[in-house]
């Protein structure tokens, strides 16, 4: 055990003694982590611009659209959100919402998704889905603005549902629309609530 412990104990005493014979090793050591440092840095930022550049110039297709799993499409939706202007959009997948969003304005989006593979051939969305939505969108979340988008289509018995209730329909139309490009959202629907905070312009 003594000997043990004198090995033990040599080791640091012997690196501090290296060290002081060695004054340059503990200030190159340093200045390769700070080079390691800044350019973990510089690549995070490079990383997070380049982020905000793909998410600009965001597009989708029908197609493409149509080819994705619902999850994917619940993504999809979140990344257009966020190319509109709203970084904090997120996926949430719980209780009648699947996307979350602030807008520039203040205001919250609380979003569903329905996706059909077979777009206008695939089911209808109806009352059902918009009754779910209807119950968590603003008592549950806190929407301002409560959505249902999807890449098929709306029974009209959905369509006047949504109208009673102030609840904002995205249709396949609709999508190919925003997803190709359009301006944001809250400009392709009529009746959206007035903004929370006050525009840079007034």
């Amino acid at each position: 055990m003594l000997l043990v412990l004198a090995v033990v104990w040599s080791l640091p005493v012997g690196a501090l003694q290296w060290l002081a014979a060695h004054p340059w090793v503990p200030i190159v050591l340093l200045l390769i982590a700070a080079a390691a440092g800044g350019v973990w840095l510089h690549r995070r930022r490079e990383t997070a611009r380049w982020n905000r550049v793909r998410e600009r110039g965001l597009r989708y297709a029908l197609p493409q659209i149509d080819a994705l799993h619902h999850r994917q499409f619940e993504e999809a939706v979140r990344d257009l959100m966020r190319r509109d202007g709203c970084p904090e959009a997120i996926r949430v997948g719980d209780n009648g919402a699947d996307v979350k969003a602030t807008d520039p304005f203040g205001r919250l989006w609380v979003i569903q998704c329905k996706h059909r593979k077979a777009g206008l051939a695939g089911s209808a969305v109806g009352t059902p889905d918009l009754h779910v939505l209807n119950g968590t969108g603003r008592p549950v979340h806190n929407g301002d603005v409560v959505v249902l988008v999807t890449n098929g289509r709306f029974t009209d018995k959905a369509v006047a549902f949504a109208r009673s209730q102030r609840l904002h329909l995205v249709d396949r139309h609709l999508l190919a629309q925003w997803a190709a490009g359009s301006p944001p959202l809250w400009e392709l629907l009529s009746a959206v609530p007035s903004p929370r905070r006050p525009t840079s312009g007034s």
